[in-house]
């Protein structure tokens, strides 16, 4: 069965860094386009960025345009997410999906377990 499994997250100070990866198993991953999700307490689920197939585009929310990239390697079936100068805000569960790389949740297949991210101030 397929499966999408988040790791990477953690506690961290503002201004600091983390880096996600979601390993992908069960499914042709270099013929998916992918997406980063995150849902803060209390919260909806809000796309933060998505990546095509290859890797060649991507796309970010606005609210960490600048300060996170998504990227992945086909070969490794894994997507990363990069994400620096954190905010307090920035605090949520992150969730890899696939199937597409826009900030629309139907139009993915599956879904990761998610990783939390906690930003201290």
């Amino acid at each position: 069965q397929v499966q999408l499994v988040e790791s990477g997250g953690g506690l961290v100070q503002a201004g600091g860094s983390l880096r996600l990866s979601c390993a992908a198993s069960g499914l042709p991953f270099s013929n998916y386009a992918m997406g980063w999700f995150r849902q803060a307490p209390g919260k909806g689920r809000d796309f933060v960025a998505g990546i095509n197939w290859s890797g060649s585009l991507t796309n970010y929310a606005n609210s960490v345009k600048g300060r996170f990239t998504i990227s992945r390697d086909n070969a490794k079936k894994t997507m990363y997410l990069q994400l620096n100068s954190l905010k307090p805000e920035d605090t949520a569960v992150y969730y890899c999906a696939a199937g597409a790389m826009v900030d629309v949740e139907r139009m993915y297949n599956f879904w990761g377990q998610g990783t939390q991210v906690t930003v201290s101030s």
